[in-house]
């Protein structure tokens, strides 16, 4: 039975989009028989050669349900019970994830504001202080994302300062990879190449962003520094019975070029429409539109008449910011059809001074 409108669609998130078909052929294919459960199973140990291939030998997945979870788990894993995470204020961890890293993890947050998402090891300096003070939770831990949650990218030179740096403070070094296919895409880069190659520790690796039904990974890279993640994935929910389902997404959009074509098709219809929408009269853009996503800003009130056909998010509504994200699927024409009625909306609308910026102030779904 279907519920919805196939010809619906959006630029709210990739995570709107449905499932690639190859990845849906995969979990059919692993259906049928009996398989052992709890990750005993072929898929599951066929996905830890895919994590070998792409992030060396040490590398080991943990397949889990959802982004929130993989950080989640992953930071608790490498931190003891005083320690604290620094991160970008914009970070998913701070922002998206219902305070769980806090709630769930008990884990302290250390957020520092950034002018592109990115953290540097000056910035990471402003709360990598206060080593043995028992008064302080201590900074134990450093997390970035690639790409950002403004759509920007690390250079692997940039990810091996941050690590360089983090670890001769006796810092462990957590990605959110949840774009990290669109990272790698739009480097032209392998993933080791700024992973592995430049010291992160730990990592979250996204699929559900890229064509999967459901499916992300730990991947430890670093097995010194990361502690009973077997026992904190169970007691943190993300132990999968049927793991072989979770598995066989992750190694059909891995163990090939799934994962790059995907990604690179995103990246490539996001800068389509940026380029679509650059010389209309009162559209502006808040960063680099390096991935997958544009964030914009557009007149006054053309935000909601766009979002009468096509739903989108405010990033900050106090500027007229905007978040379109594009996805596996999203074609030429929705970039067409789209920027046209873009266009003839910003040419409707009533001029209006803009309000000064105050922060983000809309939730998105990331």
């Amino acid at each position: 039975m279907q519920l919805h409108d196939n010809a619906v669609r959006g630029f709210a998130s990739d995570n709107y989009s449905g499932i690639h078909p190859e990845i849906l052929a995969a979990i059919g294919e692993a259906n049928g028989g009996h398989q052992s459960s709890y990750g005993n199973d072929r898929y599951t140990a066929r996905l830890q050669e895919v994590a070998k291939q792409h992030f060396g030998t040490n590398a080991q997945a943990f397949p889990v349900f959802n982004g929130t979870g993989a950080n989640v788990t992953a930071l608790q894993a490498i931190l003891p019970r005083w320690g604290a995470v620094v991160c970008a204020k914009s970070a998913h961890i701070n922002v998206d994830e219902g305070g769980a890293p806090e709630r769930i993890g008990g884990l302290k947050l250390y957020s520092i504001p950034t002018p592109d998402g990115k953290l540097t090891p000056e910035l990471i300096d402003t709360e990598a202080w206060g080593f043995g003070d028992e008064h302080r939770a201590q900074p134990l831990a450093v997390s970035i994302t690639q790409s950002t949650e403004l759509g920007t990218l690390y250079s692997p030179d940039e990810i091996r300062a941050i690590c360089d740096h983090a670890h001769s403070l006796g810092m462990v070094v957590h990605l959110d990879g949840a774009r990290l296919s669109n990272a790698a895409a739009a480097l032209g880069t392998d993933f080791a190449a700024f992973t592995t190659d430049v010291g992160v520790d730990v990592l979250s690796l996204g699929g559900t962003k890229n064509g999967a039904m459901g499916a992300e990974a730990i991947v430890v890279l670093n097995p010194a520094v990361v502690h009973g993640l077997t026992f904190s994935r169970k007691f943190n929910m993300q132990l999968a019975s049927k793991m072989r389902f979770v598995s066989a997404q992750l190694v059909a959009l891995f163990e090939g070029d799934l994962w790059q074509r995907n990604a690179a098709h995103s990246n490539a219809m996001a800068a389509r429409l940026r380029a679509a929408v650059a010389d209309v009269p009162g559209v502006s853009f808040a960063y680099p539109t390096q991935a997958n996503g544009v964030f914009a800003r557009l007149p006054h009130g053309v935000a909601d008449v766009v979002r009468e056909r096509y739903f989108f998010y405010d990033w900050d509504a106090s500027v007229n910011e905007v978040r379109w994200m594009c996805s596996f699927d999203t074609t030429e024409d929705d970039i067409d059809t789209f920027a046209a009625l873009v266009r003839e909306a910003c040419a409707a609308a009533t001029p209006v001074a803009m309000p000064p910026r105050h922060g983000r102030s809309s939730a998105t779904q990331a």
